[in-house]
Protein backbone atom coordinates (compact mmCIF):
# COMPACT_ATOMS: atom_id res chain seq x y z
CA UNK A 1 0.00 0.00 0.00
CA UNK A 2 0.92 3.36 -0.25
CA UNK A 3 0.32 7.05 1.06
CA UNK A 4 0.52 10.14 -0.89
CA UNK A 5 1.42 13.07 1.09
CA UNK A 6 1.90 16.64 -0.74
CA UNK A 7 4.56 18.66 1.33
CA UNK A 8 2.78 21.43 2.67
CA UNK A 9 5.54 23.88 3.83
CA UNK A 10 5.13 27.55 3.91
CA UNK A 11 6.93 30.40 3.13
CA UNK A 12 6.81 33.79 0.91
CA UNK A 13 7.72 31.53 -1.93
CA UNK A 14 7.71 34.61 -4.63
CA UNK A 15 10.25 37.10 -2.54
CA UNK A 16 12.74 33.68 -2.09
CA UNK A 17 12.60 33.51 -6.12
CA UNK A 18 12.94 37.17 -6.29
CA UNK A 19 15.82 37.30 -4.19
CA UNK A 20 17.94 34.32 -4.89
CA UNK A 21 16.66 35.04 -9.13
CA UNK A 22 14.93 31.47 -9.35
CA UNK A 23 11.47 30.07 -9.82
CA UNK A 24 9.00 30.05 -6.84
CA UNK A 25 8.66 26.73 -7.91
CA UNK A 26 12.34 25.85 -7.02
CA UNK A 27 11.88 28.25 -4.10
CA UNK A 28 9.40 25.93 -2.59
CA UNK A 29 11.31 22.63 -3.56
CA UNK A 30 14.00 24.54 -1.78
CA UNK A 31 12.07 24.78 1.07
CA UNK A 32 9.81 21.70 1.26
CA UNK A 33 14.15 20.24 1.96
CA UNK A 34 13.78 22.24 5.04
CA UNK A 35 16.36 24.98 3.39
CA UNK A 36 15.32 28.15 5.96
CA UNK A 37 16.74 31.66 5.87
CA UNK A 38 18.97 33.23 3.57
CA UNK A 39 22.03 32.08 4.23
CA UNK A 40 21.11 28.39 4.51
CA UNK A 41 19.45 29.03 0.91
CA UNK A 42 22.45 30.59 -0.12
CA UNK A 43 24.66 27.91 1.41
CA UNK A 44 22.61 24.95 -0.48
CA UNK A 45 22.48 27.06 -3.99
CA UNK A 46 26.50 28.14 -3.74
CA UNK A 47 28.42 26.40 -0.66
CA UNK A 48 31.96 25.50 -1.79
CA UNK A 49 34.47 23.19 0.34
CA UNK A 50 35.29 26.39 1.83
CA UNK A 51 32.20 26.70 3.79
CA UNK A 52 32.95 22.99 5.16
CA UNK A 53 33.56 23.56 9.47
CA UNK A 54 36.99 23.11 10.70
CA UNK A 55 38.11 19.45 10.57
CA UNK A 56 39.66 20.39 14.43
CA UNK A 57 35.67 20.90 15.57
CA UNK A 58 35.75 17.13 14.97
CA UNK A 59 36.71 15.63 18.47
CA UNK A 60 39.86 13.69 18.17
CA UNK A 61 40.91 15.03 14.99
CA UNK A 62 43.73 17.58 16.41
CA UNK A 63 45.68 14.49 17.95
CA UNK A 64 45.20 12.14 14.94
CA UNK A 65 46.59 14.96 12.54
CA UNK A 66 49.70 15.30 15.49
CA UNK A 67 50.25 11.75 15.46
CA UNK A 68 49.88 10.84 11.64
CA UNK A 69 52.06 14.18 10.74
CA UNK A 70 54.85 12.83 13.00
CA UNK A 71 55.12 9.29 12.17
CA UNK A 72 55.31 10.69 8.29
CA UNK A 73 58.07 12.86 9.53
CA UNK A 74 59.66 10.05 10.90
CA UNK A 75 59.72 7.48 8.17
CA UNK A 76 57.42 5.12 10.17
CA UNK A 77 55.71 2.23 8.88
CA UNK A 78 51.76 3.37 8.29
CA UNK A 79 49.42 0.72 7.22
CA UNK A 80 45.51 2.08 6.54
CA UNK A 81 43.03 -0.61 7.91
CA UNK A 82 39.97 0.20 5.80
CA UNK A 83 36.50 -1.80 5.02
CA UNK A 84 34.99 -4.07 2.31
CA UNK A 85 32.35 -1.75 0.82
CA UNK A 86 32.65 1.01 -1.38
CA UNK A 87 33.12 3.45 1.34
CA UNK A 88 35.93 1.98 2.79
CA UNK A 89 37.42 1.22 -0.14
CA UNK A 90 37.49 4.63 -0.99
CA UNK A 91 38.19 5.56 2.42
CA UNK A 92 41.71 3.64 2.04
CA UNK A 93 42.10 5.61 -1.65
CA UNK A 94 42.20 8.43 0.23
CA UNK A 95 44.35 7.71 3.24
CA UNK A 96 46.94 5.59 1.08
CA UNK A 97 46.92 8.26 -1.85
CA UNK A 98 47.40 10.95 0.69
CA UNK A 99 49.82 10.09 3.27
CA UNK A 100 51.98 8.73 0.14
CA UNK A 101 51.65 12.04 -1.00
CA UNK A 102 53.56 13.19 2.15
CA UNK A 103 56.33 11.36 1.91
CA UNK A 104 54.50 8.92 4.23
CA UNK A 105 55.47 4.75 4.14
CA UNK A 106 52.08 3.67 4.20
CA UNK A 107 50.49 0.18 3.12
CA UNK A 108 46.58 -1.12 3.40
CA UNK A 109 44.59 -4.02 4.65
CA UNK A 110 41.45 -4.45 3.81
CA UNK A 111 38.93 -7.13 5.77
CA UNK A 112 38.19 -9.87 4.28
CA UNK A 113 34.17 -10.73 4.34
CA UNK A 114 34.22 -14.54 5.54
CA UNK A 115 37.81 -14.70 6.83
CA UNK A 116 37.45 -11.51 9.39
CA UNK A 117 34.21 -10.57 9.35
CA UNK A 118 33.79 -6.38 9.72
CA UNK A 119 36.59 -4.30 10.79
CA UNK A 120 39.59 -4.83 12.20
CA UNK A 121 41.00 -8.73 13.22
CA UNK A 122 43.41 -10.46 15.10
CA UNK A 123 44.56 -11.66 12.14
CA UNK A 124 45.33 -8.06 10.54
CA UNK A 125 46.93 -6.82 14.22
CA UNK A 126 49.09 -10.13 13.62
CA UNK A 127 50.25 -9.47 10.00
CA UNK A 128 51.27 -5.82 10.49
CA UNK A 129 52.88 -6.92 13.81
CA UNK A 130 55.08 -9.20 11.04
CA UNK A 131 54.85 -6.38 8.42
CA UNK A 132 57.07 -4.43 11.36
CA UNK A 133 53.93 -1.96 10.79
CA UNK A 134 54.60 0.96 13.36
CA UNK A 135 51.01 2.52 13.25
CA UNK A 136 47.35 1.51 12.23
CA UNK A 137 44.68 4.22 11.10
CA UNK A 138 41.72 2.59 10.50
CA UNK A 139 38.53 3.95 8.21
CA UNK A 140 35.25 3.44 7.99
CA UNK A 141 35.87 0.84 10.95
CA UNK A 142 37.54 0.50 14.22
CA UNK A 143 34.71 2.55 16.75
CA UNK A 144 33.25 -1.24 17.88
CA UNK A 145 36.69 -3.29 17.86
CA UNK A 146 37.45 -2.68 21.51
CA UNK A 147 39.30 -5.96 21.94
CA UNK A 148 41.48 -5.80 18.41
CA UNK A 149 42.37 -2.13 19.30
CA UNK A 150 43.19 -2.91 23.37
CA UNK A 151 45.61 -5.75 21.63
CA UNK A 152 46.85 -4.01 19.57
CA UNK A 153 48.57 -0.86 21.98
CA UNK A 154 49.37 -3.63 24.43
CA UNK A 155 51.79 -4.86 21.04
CA UNK A 156 53.20 -1.45 20.67
CA UNK A 157 50.98 -0.35 17.80
CA UNK A 158 49.72 3.26 17.49
CA UNK A 159 46.21 3.25 16.62
CA UNK A 160 44.31 5.93 15.14
CA UNK A 161 40.37 5.43 14.72
CA UNK A 162 38.81 7.26 11.92
CA UNK A 163 34.72 6.02 11.39
CA UNK A 164 31.77 7.15 11.27
CA UNK A 165 29.19 4.50 12.70
CA UNK A 166 27.10 4.64 16.01
CA UNK A 167 28.92 4.40 19.01
CA UNK A 168 28.16 2.44 22.09
CA UNK A 169 31.42 2.44 23.94
CA UNK A 170 34.70 4.03 22.89
CA UNK A 171 37.87 2.09 22.01
CA UNK A 172 41.08 2.50 23.82
CA UNK A 173 43.18 4.20 20.59
CA UNK A 174 45.70 6.94 20.56
CA UNK A 175 43.03 8.97 18.74
CA UNK A 176 39.45 8.43 18.15
CA UNK A 177 37.72 10.80 15.46
CA UNK A 178 33.87 10.04 15.27
CA UNK A 179 31.35 12.69 15.10
CA UNK A 180 28.93 10.39 16.64
CA UNK A 181 31.45 9.72 19.82
CA UNK A 182 29.94 11.55 23.09
CA UNK A 183 31.52 15.09 23.30
CA UNK A 184 32.04 15.96 19.64
CA UNK A 185 30.67 19.24 18.49
CA UNK A 186 31.41 18.80 14.89
CA UNK A 187 27.89 20.44 13.71
CA UNK A 188 27.25 17.81 11.01
CA UNK A 189 27.43 14.22 12.14
CA UNK A 190 26.54 12.58 8.71
CA UNK A 191 29.52 12.39 6.81
CA UNK A 192 30.70 8.57 5.66
CA UNK A 193 34.02 7.01 6.14
CA UNK A 194 35.57 8.27 3.23
CA UNK A 195 34.28 11.88 4.01
CA UNK A 196 36.22 11.39 7.82
CA UNK A 197 39.14 10.35 5.94
CA UNK A 198 39.20 13.20 3.23
CA UNK A 199 38.95 15.69 6.75
CA UNK A 200 41.69 13.62 7.96
CA UNK A 201 43.70 14.65 5.12
CA UNK A 202 42.49 18.28 5.15
CA UNK A 203 43.50 18.83 8.90
CA UNK A 204 47.04 17.51 7.98
CA UNK A 205 47.28 19.63 5.00
CA UNK A 206 47.93 17.02 2.30
CA UNK A 207 48.97 18.61 -1.36
CA UNK A 208 46.35 16.23 -3.28
CA UNK A 209 43.33 17.26 -1.25
CA UNK A 210 41.52 18.49 -4.14
CA UNK A 211 42.42 15.51 -6.16
CA UNK A 212 41.08 12.95 -3.43
CA UNK A 213 38.00 14.86 -3.55
CA UNK A 214 36.24 12.75 -6.15
CA UNK A 215 36.59 9.75 -4.03
CA UNK A 216 35.40 10.97 -0.86
CA UNK A 217 32.01 12.13 -3.23
CA UNK A 218 32.26 8.84 -4.64
CA UNK A 219 31.88 7.03 -1.10
CA UNK A 220 29.89 9.26 0.28
CA UNK A 221 27.07 8.65 -2.51
CA UNK A 222 27.64 4.56 -2.71
CA UNK A 223 27.24 4.87 1.41
CA UNK A 224 23.42 6.20 0.84
CA UNK A 225 24.75 8.91 3.58
CA UNK A 226 22.40 12.26 3.97
CA UNK A 227 23.32 14.65 0.62
CA UNK A 228 23.23 17.91 2.91
CA UNK A 229 25.25 19.92 4.53
CA UNK A 230 28.69 18.91 4.35
CA UNK A 231 27.99 15.70 2.32
CA UNK A 232 26.17 17.46 -0.39
CA UNK A 233 29.00 20.02 -0.92
CA UNK A 234 31.95 17.18 -1.10
CA UNK A 235 29.35 15.59 -3.57
CA UNK A 236 28.94 18.43 -5.97
CA UNK A 237 32.51 19.82 -5.91
CA UNK A 238 33.52 15.85 -6.18
CA UNK A 239 31.09 15.32 -9.46
CA UNK A 240 32.35 18.06 -10.78
CA UNK A 241 35.88 17.05 -10.71
CA UNK A 242 35.04 13.52 -11.13
CA UNK A 243 33.69 14.23 -14.15
CA UNK A 244 37.39 14.82 -15.95
CA UNK A 245 39.05 12.39 -13.89
CA UNK A 246 42.38 10.50 -15.23
CA UNK A 247 41.96 7.69 -13.53
CA UNK A 248 42.49 4.75 -15.39
CA UNK A 249 40.43 2.24 -13.18
CA UNK A 250 37.29 4.50 -13.13
CA UNK A 251 37.88 5.61 -16.73
CA UNK A 252 38.20 1.84 -17.69
CA UNK A 253 35.32 0.97 -15.46
CA UNK A 254 32.86 3.25 -16.89
CA UNK A 255 33.84 2.27 -20.05
CA UNK A 256 33.05 -1.46 -19.54
CA UNK A 257 29.51 -0.11 -18.21
CA UNK A 258 29.32 1.67 -20.89
CA UNK A 259 29.00 5.06 -19.13
CA UNK A 260 30.53 8.04 -19.99
CA UNK A 261 32.81 9.89 -17.45
CA UNK A 262 32.04 13.07 -18.36
CA UNK A 263 27.84 12.88 -17.50
CA UNK A 264 28.46 10.97 -14.19
CA UNK A 265 26.16 11.95 -11.30
CA UNK A 266 24.48 10.07 -8.61
CA UNK A 267 23.08 7.64 -10.37
CA UNK A 268 25.51 6.18 -12.37
CA UNK A 269 27.69 5.82 -8.91
CA UNK A 270 24.73 4.28 -6.66
CA UNK A 271 23.46 2.13 -9.47
CA UNK A 272 26.44 0.86 -11.77
CA UNK A 273 30.06 1.83 -10.90
CA UNK A 274 29.45 1.43 -7.05
CA UNK A 275 27.92 -1.65 -7.46
CA UNK A 276 30.24 -3.48 -9.30
CA UNK A 277 33.04 -2.32 -7.07
CA UNK A 278 31.18 -3.41 -3.55
CA UNK A 279 31.29 -6.99 -5.97
CA UNK A 280 34.65 -7.31 -5.15
CA UNK A 281 34.25 -7.07 -1.61
CA UNK A 282 31.26 -9.55 -1.85
CA UNK A 283 32.36 -12.35 -4.27
CA UNK A 284 36.03 -11.96 -3.91
CA UNK A 285 38.25 -9.41 -2.10
CA UNK A 286 37.83 -5.61 -1.55
CA UNK A 287 41.67 -5.22 -2.51
CA UNK A 288 40.74 -5.60 -5.98
CA UNK A 289 38.21 -2.99 -6.45
CA UNK A 290 41.29 -0.98 -4.27
CA UNK A 291 43.47 -2.40 -7.29
CA UNK A 292 41.21 -1.17 -9.86
CA UNK A 293 41.80 2.31 -8.47
CA UNK A 294 45.61 2.40 -7.84
CA UNK A 295 46.39 0.67 -11.23
CA UNK A 296 48.29 3.54 -13.50
CA UNK A 297 48.48 1.65 -16.03
CA UNK A 298 45.52 1.53 -18.90
CA UNK A 299 45.83 -1.81 -20.46
CA UNK A 300 46.32 -3.51 -17.00
CA UNK A 301 43.12 -1.00 -16.11
CA UNK A 302 41.06 -2.20 -18.75
CA UNK A 303 41.72 -5.93 -17.80
CA UNK A 304 40.69 -5.33 -14.17
CA UNK A 305 37.91 -3.05 -14.91
CA UNK A 306 36.40 -6.18 -17.18
CA UNK A 307 37.03 -8.57 -13.71
CA UNK A 308 35.61 -6.52 -11.40
CA UNK A 309 32.42 -5.73 -13.71
CA UNK A 310 31.67 -9.74 -14.07
CA UNK A 311 31.78 -10.12 -10.48
CA UNK A 312 29.08 -7.55 -10.65
CA UNK A 313 26.90 -9.29 -13.36
CA UNK A 314 27.86 -12.82 -11.38
CA UNK A 315 26.16 -11.05 -8.29
CA UNK A 316 23.31 -9.29 -9.95
CA UNK A 317 22.19 -13.22 -10.52
CA UNK A 318 23.19 -14.38 -7.15
CA UNK A 319 20.82 -11.75 -6.49
CA UNK A 320 17.66 -12.90 -8.18
CA UNK A 321 18.24 -16.28 -6.95
CA UNK A 322 18.42 -14.66 -3.39
CA UNK A 323 15.29 -12.53 -3.36
CA UNK A 324 13.27 -15.81 -5.01
CA UNK A 325 14.47 -17.58 -2.11
CA UNK A 326 13.30 -15.35 0.19
CA UNK A 327 9.79 -14.51 -0.98
CA UNK A 328 9.54 -18.74 -0.93
CA UNK A 329 10.81 -18.63 2.79
CA UNK A 330 8.17 -15.63 3.46
CA UNK A 331 5.12 -17.45 2.25
CA UNK A 332 6.44 -20.53 3.50
CA UNK A 333 7.68 -20.21 7.15
CA UNK A 334 4.53 -18.33 8.05
CA UNK A 335 6.03 -14.92 9.05
CA UNK A 336 4.06 -12.87 6.81
CA UNK A 337 2.01 -11.19 9.16
CA UNK A 338 5.07 -10.20 10.98
CA UNK A 339 6.07 -6.28 11.60
CA UNK A 340 9.83 -7.17 10.73
CA UNK A 341 10.58 -10.15 8.47
CA UNK A 342 13.19 -12.41 9.69
CA UNK A 343 14.41 -14.76 6.61
CA UNK A 344 16.76 -17.80 6.83
CA UNK A 345 18.42 -18.67 3.69
CA UNK A 346 20.43 -21.38 3.75
CA UNK A 347 22.96 -21.76 1.66
CA UNK A 348 22.70 -18.03 0.80
CA UNK A 349 25.88 -16.40 -0.01
CA UNK A 350 25.76 -14.16 3.05
CA UNK A 351 28.00 -11.04 1.08
CA UNK A 352 24.77 -10.45 -0.60
CA UNK A 353 22.18 -10.51 2.51
CA UNK A 354 21.83 -7.10 2.85
CA UNK A 355 21.09 -6.90 -1.03
CA UNK A 356 18.36 -9.10 -0.32
CA UNK A 357 17.10 -7.28 2.69
CA UNK A 358 16.47 -4.25 0.65
CA UNK A 359 15.13 -5.82 -2.16
CA UNK A 360 12.54 -7.20 -0.18
CA UNK A 361 11.94 -4.34 2.24
CA UNK A 362 11.10 -2.29 -1.02
CA UNK A 363 8.74 -4.21 -2.55
CA UNK A 364 6.73 -5.00 0.77
CA UNK A 365 7.26 -2.01 2.85
CA UNK A 366 8.51 -4.32 6.07
CA UNK A 367 11.57 -4.18 7.75
CA UNK A 368 13.66 -7.30 6.77
CA UNK A 369 16.56 -9.40 8.17
CA UNK A 370 18.08 -11.90 6.11
CA UNK A 371 20.11 -14.79 7.98
CA UNK A 372 22.64 -17.15 6.58
CA UNK A 373 25.13 -19.88 7.17
CA UNK A 374 28.45 -18.59 8.46
CA UNK A 375 30.53 -21.68 9.64
CA UNK A 376 28.91 -22.47 13.16
CA UNK A 377 26.77 -19.37 13.58
CA UNK A 378 24.04 -17.26 11.72
CA UNK A 379 24.98 -14.12 10.05
CA UNK A 380 23.03 -11.30 8.34
CA UNK A 381 21.58 -8.04 7.46
CA UNK A 382 18.86 -5.88 7.70
CA UNK A 383 16.97 -2.85 6.36
CA UNK A 384 14.79 -1.09 7.99
CA UNK A 385 12.35 1.36 7.07
CA UNK A 386 11.59 5.05 8.42
CA UNK A 387 9.34 3.87 11.20
CA UNK A 388 11.84 1.64 13.10
CA UNK A 389 15.16 2.22 14.15
CA UNK A 390 17.43 -0.64 13.01
CA UNK A 391 20.51 -0.16 15.17
CA UNK A 392 18.30 0.81 18.25
CA UNK A 393 16.40 -2.30 17.78
CA UNK A 394 19.04 -4.70 17.87
CA UNK A 395 20.59 -2.87 21.03
CA UNK A 396 17.38 -3.89 22.83
CA UNK A 397 17.88 -8.10 21.77
CA UNK A 398 21.55 -7.25 22.49
CA UNK A 399 21.49 -10.92 24.71
CA UNK A 400 20.78 -12.92 21.91
CA UNK A 401 23.07 -11.81 19.24
CA UNK A 402 27.09 -12.46 19.05
CA UNK A 403 27.44 -9.05 17.25
CA UNK A 404 25.94 -6.15 15.70
CA UNK A 405 26.77 -2.86 14.04
CA UNK A 406 25.07 -0.22 11.93
CA UNK A 407 22.20 2.40 11.89
CA UNK A 408 18.57 3.51 11.89
CA UNK A 409 17.93 1.93 8.09
CA UNK A 410 20.74 -0.62 7.96
CA UNK A 411 22.97 -3.19 10.68
CA UNK A 412 24.78 -6.57 10.25
CA UNK A 413 24.28 -8.78 12.67
CA UNK A 414 25.46 -12.29 13.99
CA UNK A 415 23.90 -14.62 16.59
CA UNK A 416 23.78 -18.36 17.67
CA UNK A 417 21.24 -20.72 15.63
CA UNK A 418 19.66 -22.24 18.01
CA UNK A 419 18.94 -18.25 18.86
CA UNK A 420 16.38 -18.07 14.99
CA UNK A 421 13.01 -17.91 16.96
CA UNK A 422 13.93 -16.21 19.96
CA UNK A 423 15.45 -13.51 17.85
CA UNK A 424 12.63 -13.37 15.19
CA UNK A 425 9.93 -13.00 18.58
CA UNK A 426 11.90 -10.43 20.02
CA UNK A 427 12.95 -8.08 16.86
CA UNK A 428 8.99 -8.04 16.33
CA UNK A 429 8.44 -7.34 19.95
CA UNK A 430 11.13 -4.71 20.48
CA UNK A 431 10.08 -2.63 17.25
CA UNK A 432 6.82 -1.03 17.93
CA UNK A 433 5.53 -0.57 14.66
CA UNK A 434 2.42 0.51 14.18
CA UNK A 435 0.54 -0.63 11.03
CA UNK A 436 0.62 2.93 9.38
CA UNK A 437 4.69 2.40 9.73
CA UNK A 438 4.68 -0.56 7.61
CA UNK A 439 2.33 2.17 4.63
CA UNK A 440 4.80 3.26 2.15
CA UNK A 441 5.11 7.04 1.75
CA UNK A 442 5.21 8.75 -1.39
CA UNK A 443 6.09 12.06 -0.58
CA UNK A 444 5.56 14.75 -2.98
CA UNK A 445 6.77 18.65 -3.32
CA UNK A 446 3.24 20.06 -5.14
CA UNK A 447 0.21 19.20 -7.38
CA UNK A 448 1.39 20.43 -10.34
CA UNK A 449 0.64 19.80 -14.33
CA UNK A 450 3.27 18.93 -16.70
CA UNK A 451 1.71 22.55 -18.75
CA UNK A 452 3.42 24.71 -16.30
CA UNK A 453 6.58 22.74 -16.88
CA UNK A 454 9.27 24.56 -19.29
CA UNK A 455 12.51 24.05 -20.43
CA UNK A 456 14.08 26.42 -18.23
CA UNK A 457 12.27 25.79 -15.63
CA UNK A 458 13.81 21.99 -15.85
CA UNK A 459 17.19 23.29 -16.40
CA UNK A 460 17.17 25.81 -13.58
CA UNK A 461 16.20 22.89 -11.08
CA UNK A 462 19.58 20.72 -11.79
CA UNK A 463 20.63 23.94 -9.33
CA UNK A 464 18.99 21.31 -6.06
CA UNK A 465 21.73 18.42 -7.34
CA UNK A 466 22.69 16.46 -6.03
CA UNK A 467 20.32 14.06 -5.47
CA UNK A 468 19.64 11.69 -3.15
CA UNK A 469 19.08 10.74 0.55
CA UNK A 470 17.58 13.77 2.11
CA UNK A 471 17.58 15.45 -0.95
CA UNK A 472 15.49 13.50 -3.32
CA UNK A 473 14.67 14.14 -7.09
CA UNK A 474 11.70 16.84 -7.58
CA UNK A 475 8.68 14.98 -7.54
CA UNK A 476 5.15 16.13 -8.37
CA UNK A 477 1.44 15.28 -8.97
CA UNK A 478 -1.26 15.22 -11.94
CA UNK A 479 -4.56 14.29 -11.60
CA UNK A 480 -7.08 12.55 -13.25
CA UNK A 481 -5.13 12.22 -16.68
CA UNK A 482 -5.86 10.43 -19.51
CA UNK A 483 -3.47 7.63 -21.24
CA UNK A 484 -3.43 7.32 -24.49
CA UNK A 485 -1.02 5.91 -26.93
CA UNK A 486 -0.01 3.84 -24.58
CA UNK A 487 3.16 0.62 -25.94
CA UNK A 488 5.32 -1.27 -24.06
CA UNK A 489 8.84 -0.59 -25.83
CA UNK A 490 12.22 -2.03 -24.90
CA UNK A 491 14.43 -4.98 -25.47
CA UNK A 492 12.03 -7.02 -22.83
CA UNK A 493 9.20 -4.75 -22.77
CA UNK A 494 10.38 -3.24 -19.91
CA UNK A 495 9.76 0.55 -20.23
CA UNK A 496 5.85 2.13 -21.09
CA UNK A 497 5.40 5.21 -22.96
CA UNK A 498 2.34 7.12 -23.48
CA UNK A 499 0.73 10.18 -24.02
CA UNK A 500 -1.17 12.01 -21.01
CA UNK A 501 -4.00 14.37 -21.63
CA UNK A 502 -4.27 16.38 -18.59
CA UNK A 503 -8.13 17.56 -17.87
CA UNK A 504 -7.84 21.06 -19.69
CA UNK A 505 -6.65 18.97 -22.93
CA UNK A 506 -3.17 19.57 -22.41
CA UNK A 507 -1.14 16.82 -23.23
CA UNK A 508 2.43 15.40 -22.69
CA UNK A 509 5.19 12.62 -23.37
CA UNK A 510 5.31 10.43 -20.89
CA UNK A 511 7.25 7.25 -20.04
CA UNK A 512 7.48 4.60 -16.80
CA UNK A 513 11.00 2.83 -15.93
CA UNK A 514 9.69 0.83 -12.72
CA UNK A 515 6.29 -1.15 -12.66
CA UNK A 516 5.61 -0.67 -16.33
CA UNK A 517 3.86 -3.84 -17.00
CA UNK A 518 1.75 -3.33 -13.80
CA UNK A 519 1.04 0.06 -15.05
CA UNK A 520 0.35 -1.41 -18.48
CA UNK A 521 -2.84 -3.77 -17.07
CA UNK A 522 -3.84 -0.73 -14.94
CA UNK A 523 -4.69 1.28 -18.09
CA UNK A 524 -6.12 -1.43 -19.77
CA UNK A 525 -8.81 -1.40 -17.41
CA UNK A 526 -8.84 2.61 -17.14
CA UNK A 527 -7.23 4.94 -19.13
CA UNK A 528 -7.71 7.95 -16.87
CA UNK A 529 -5.44 7.92 -13.36
CA UNK A 530 -3.39 10.08 -10.89
CA UNK A 531 0.53 9.80 -11.05
CA UNK A 532 3.49 11.00 -9.66
CA UNK A 533 6.33 12.37 -11.99
CA UNK A 534 9.40 14.44 -12.73
CA UNK A 535 9.79 16.53 -15.80
CA UNK A 536 12.74 15.58 -18.23
CA UNK A 537 14.08 16.47 -21.64
CA UNK A 538 13.86 13.55 -23.73
CA UNK A 539 16.61 14.36 -26.92
CA UNK A 540 16.14 12.28 -30.05
CA UNK A 541 17.57 13.03 -33.18
CA UNK A 542 18.05 16.42 -32.29
CA UNK A 543 14.31 16.62 -31.75
CA UNK A 544 14.20 18.02 -27.46
CA UNK A 545 10.54 17.47 -26.05
CA UNK A 546 9.13 17.63 -22.66
CA UNK A 547 8.41 14.26 -21.22
CA UNK A 548 7.17 13.19 -17.40
CA UNK A 549 8.80 10.18 -15.75
CA UNK A 550 6.21 8.08 -13.91
CA UNK A 551 7.22 7.13 -10.66
CA UNK A 552 3.90 6.17 -9.15
CA UNK A 553 0.54 5.62 -9.99
CA UNK A 554 -3.27 4.80 -8.85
Amino acid sequence: MENWVITAKRADFNEIGRKFHIDPVTARLIRNRDIVGDDAIALFLNGTTADIPDPFLMKGMREAAAILTDKIADGASIRVVGDYDIDGVMATYILKQGIAAMGGRVSSAIPHRILDGYGISERIIRQALRDGVDTIVTCDNGISAWDVLREARAQGLTTIVTDHHEVTAVPEADAVVDPKQPGCGYPFKQMCGAGIAWMLMRAVNCPILETLLPYAAFGTIGDIVSLTGCNRILVRDGLEKLRQTTNPGLLSLAEACGITMGEIDTYEIGFVLGPCLNACGRLDSADTALALLEETDRDEAVRKAIQVKALNDRRKVMTEEGVLQAERCLSEDGCANDSVYVLYLPGCHESIAGIIAGRIREKYGHPTIILTDSGDVLKGSGRSVEGMDMFVTLSRCEDLLLRFGGHSLAAGLSLERQNLDAFRQAVNAESHLKSEDLITKVKIDMAMPMSYVTEGLIEEMACLKPFGTDNPQPLFAMKDVTAENVRLIGRDGSVLKMTLTEPGGRSCEAIAFRRAAELYDRIRQNRVLSVTYYPTINEFRGRRTLQAVITHFR
